[in-house]
């Protein structure tokens, strides 16, 4: 694999499990993520490294659309968090953390093996 791919797929990789890591100090709760700005921001910052990465590895490859799901949302998220801050939603980034970040997990880890 060409070696740039690979290290923002090391990059995904390691922003999720940042993510994943935030709530080991912290419940994984709506509600106390809703209050907490410092967390919010915390993991609006690795979606945005997820997006630019995602966005790179299909630019390089593009045959990689096909293998990460979701990759254009994914893209688009990381716009709309970056350019229309305001409209996003405690809800929106919720659904990511607890329904998208686990496939997206599986799907890089098996394209770094």
């Amino acid at each position: 694999m060409d070696e740039r791919i690979n290290k923002w797929l090391y990059d995904i990789k390691l922003s999720i499990e940042e993510i994943e890591s935030f709530f080991i100090s912290f419940e994984k709760d709506f509600f106390k993520y809703q209050q907490n700005i410092i967390l919010k921001r915390a993991v609006e910052r690795n979606l945005e490294i997820i997006g630019e990465a995602v966005n790179r590895v299909i630019t390089r490859n593009p045959s990689f659309i096909d293998k990460i799901s979701n990759s254009k949302s994914i893209i688009g998220l990381r716009n709309q968090v970056i350019h229309a801050y305001d409209s996003i939603s405690d809800e929106m980034i919720w659904s990511v953390i607890i329904y998208h970040l686990p496939k997206l997990k599986e799907e890089i880890n098996l394209l770094l093996k």
